[in-house]
């Protein structure tokens, strides 16, 4: 069944497709950022970072994802979410002082005091490895995905990371809300983007940190792959960097790429700061999760982009937590991806 998304005419009793969706995404995002933002300036510190302790970004990780479910449970209590993480590991007794910071947090972020079974119960509503929860034969028609942290190493560096939600339905990436806290934003207004779309209804650019007006983001319109600047992983492991060098060659791409974590680089392309993002597959039985792709996807294809698999096919999210039909990502500003593709295919047999 194909997703409905005409827009009402004036006059007209009906809503924007997706309004309702749309805000409580904005809203949930945006209070997992603050709580992130807490996060990292009290617990990220030198030593932490020289004892390569990860323990911030669990608090993080954890404290973001109960935010986000418990404020999607209050305005559409039916609706399933399918995340990263589950509170099984937090439960146990030897994560006590962990799981009292995450408790605090969270209170911190909602701004009530809470138990630790309400924390606790928010952050399982996203746990996906749950009976019945999204498969490639029992995927429910409509469901939430969420990576609460997309990026923990961007996050403990203090660099790039993302807070990624997105409405699936029908297999169908709906809407999509991608909070960037060390993503510049445009103009003067400091650090700090929310990107916003829904299905034929484009992809607005929002001022992380307080309700503003915002803009339309518009992929680069440049036609000559020479011309562009792709985009990729920090990690090496996260993407062949090797064929990317190679892919650049072929395309006659000069410029050096931007090297960023998490689905800020989807961000970037989206609004015209790059016009190509590579994600290429690094071992052959890998398959991505769908968390780390669906709003993502949605902000660039809704800003006039393209994206798809290296093979050329559609991301198919009707298949559970991963794209099981699909290897790699090329997303592109539309333009030019025909040809990127055919460069990837060249390097990649």
């Amino acid at each position: 069944m194909p997703i409905t998304n005409t827009k009402s005419e004036p006059g007209s009793t009906k809503t924007t497709p997706w309004a309702r969706e749309r805000q409580a995404a904005i809203d949930a995002v945006r209070l997992a950022a603050r709580a992130c933002r807490s996060v990292q300036q009290r617990l990220v510190t030198p030593e932490t970072l020289q004892k390569k302790d990860r323990s911030p970004v669990t608090v993080a990780d954890f404290a973001s994802q109960a935010v986000v479910c418990a404020h999607l449970a209050a305005q559409f209590p039916q609706d399933r979410i399918l995340a990263e993480e589950n509170a099984a590991e937090l439960r146990q007794d030897a994560n006590a002082a962990v799981r009292k910071v995450v408790v605090e947090q969270v209170a911190a972020a909602i701004g009530k005091p809470l138990t630790e079974s309400q924390v606790l119960d928010w952050i399982d509503r996203g746990g996906h490895d749950t009976k019945g929860s999204p498969g490639s034969n029992h995927s429910p028609q409509r469901f939430w995905t969420l990576d609460p942290i997309d990026g923990t190493k961007g996050f403990l560096r203090g660099e790039q990371y993302a807070i990624a939600l997105a409405l699936i339905e029908n297999g169908q990436v709906a809407l999509g809300a991608l909070a960037c806290p060390n993503l510049p934003f445009a103009g003067s207004r400091g650090t700090g983007v929310l990107l916003v779309a829904a299905r034929g209804q484009g992809t607005q650019a929002l001022p992380l940190w307080e309700p503003a007006p915002g803009q339309p983001a518009h992929v680069a319109t440049a036609s000559d792959t020479a011309q562009a600047r792709f985009c990729e992983s920090v990690e090496s492991e996260h993407s062949d960097q090797a064929a990317s060098k190679q892919i650049a060659q072929l395309l006659h791409i000069t410029a050096e790429p931007l090297r960023m974590d998490s689905q800020a680089k989807y961000a970037t392309v989206a609004r015209g700061d790059a016009s190509i993002y590579l994600r290429l597959p690094t071992r052959a039985d890998y398959r991505e999760k769908i968390w780390d792709h669906a709003a993502g996807m949605i902000a660039v294809e809704e800003a006039g982009g393209r994206v798809t698999d290296v093979d050329g096919k559609p991301l198919d999210f009707s298949r559970g937590s991963t794209l099981a039909n699909n290897r790699g990502i090329i997303a592109t500003n539309g333009s030019i991806h025909d040809a990127v593709l055919h460069a990837v295919r060249q390097v990649l047999r």
